[in-house]
């Protein structure tokens, strides 16, 4: 591509963002390219559909850019700066535990950027477990505790079957955290789906309980905010096909999977299109930005949208924010994390 192909389809693809219809060469021509012929812009637009870059959605209509001109373009920029765009992406403050600031961190992402706001909440296969504790309650039940070593306290109310003495409940707790800490919930589900040794007397006591910790550590909570801001976008218009994305948004284990394949790099990332492997979303990108505890990535927020995007702007949104979680989960020593 010489300059001034990419100069075409940088302000063609401009064009299409802001107007949402093909572009002409007459409109490039008086908007961008005054010095140049409307013939010789369409010479130019003709060459760079053959090169992939655009399509005629009608045989009279302008151009319009393909996923690989959008990739192009996004490959263009260079990475966003430190400390983003000034005001563009203040959170609101922690006030009501990390499940409240995780929440509220999705809704803000929707509201920045006017399209569906994501966030997939810890833990992750790099999630390291510090501490097991089951408090025994009435008739048979826990309160199992896991503690991690970023100081999240996950609770939920497990059944003890076979049923437990209090103190032999508490005991389990113990060996629980002598197996699990210092591990990762990756490695802790590993161990325990293919144990060294079947008859080890915590399995064959205690199997039940055992399982029902492991689930909660395998547990995902994925916030989805604003899924109603697609029908602002023409490219939505189309019931069959907005129907479709929307039940994706309800189907939140297979968007945590998803999201969890797009969070083994750090910063931000796009995918565009026929990148995703989501057939649903396959006419919309997804610009996603990993968050850290102690230099490792904990968790993954993000937009959704379609591929036509002002894309510097919300790149730099979504940059902004997870820099500001990441440094808001430096503060974090022992609030209460409750998955839903």
């Amino acid at each position: 591509m010489d300059a001034r192909q990419r100069d075409v389809l940088v302000a063609l693809i401009r064009e299409y963002v802001d107007s949402a219809e093909p572009v002409g060469s007459r409109v490039l021509s008086k908007r961008h390219f005054p010095h140049l012929s409307p013939a010789t812009i369409r010479n130019v637009m003709a060459d760079l559909e053959e090169m992939g870059y655009l399509a005629q959605p009608h045989t009279s209509a302008g151009r319009i850019p393909t996923d690989k001109a959008y990739r192009f373009y996004v490959d263009s920029f260079p990475p966003p700066s430190a400390g983003g765009k000034p005001g563009s992406a203040a959170l609101p403050t922690r006030r009501s535990g990390i499940d409240g600031f995780m929440e509220r961190t999705s809704s803000h992402l929707s509201t920045a950027t006017r399209l569906t706001g994501l966030l997939l909440a810890p833990p992750l296969a790099q999630t390291v477990i510090a501490r097991v504790d089951l408090m025994p309650l009435e008739e048979d039940r826990a309160l199992a505790v896991v503690a991690t070593d970023a100081g999240w306290i996950t609770v939920r109310e497990i059944a003890l079957d076979p049923p437990l003495a209090s103190e032999e409940a508490r005991a389990i707790g113990r060996e629980l955290t002598r197996r699990f800490r210092d591990r990762s919930v990756e490695e802790i589900v590993d161990m325990e789906n293919a144990p060294a040794d079947p008859l080890d007397a915590l399995h064959t006591r205690a199997r039940g309980v055992t399982e029902q910790i492991v689930a909660m550590l395998r547990g995902r909570t994925l916030y989805v905010s604003g899924a109603i801001n697609i029908l602002d976008h023409p490219e939505f218009w189309d019931i069959a096909q907005t129907r479709a994305l929307l039940r994706t948004f309800e189907q939140k284990e297979r968007l945590a999977d998803l999201m969890t394949s797009l969070s083994g790099d750090a910063g931000v990332r796009v995918t565009i299109g026929e990148e995703n492997p989501v057939g649903a979303m396959r006419e919309c990108t997804l610009i996603t930005s990993t968050y850290l505890y102690r230099d490792q990535v904990l968790g993954i927020l993000g937009v959704v949208g379609p591929r036509r995007l002002p894309y510097p702007e919300v790149m730099s949104i979504v940059d902004e924010t997870a820099r500001q979680v990441t440094e808001a989960l430096s503060r974090v020593r022992q609030d209460l994390y409750l998955p839903s």
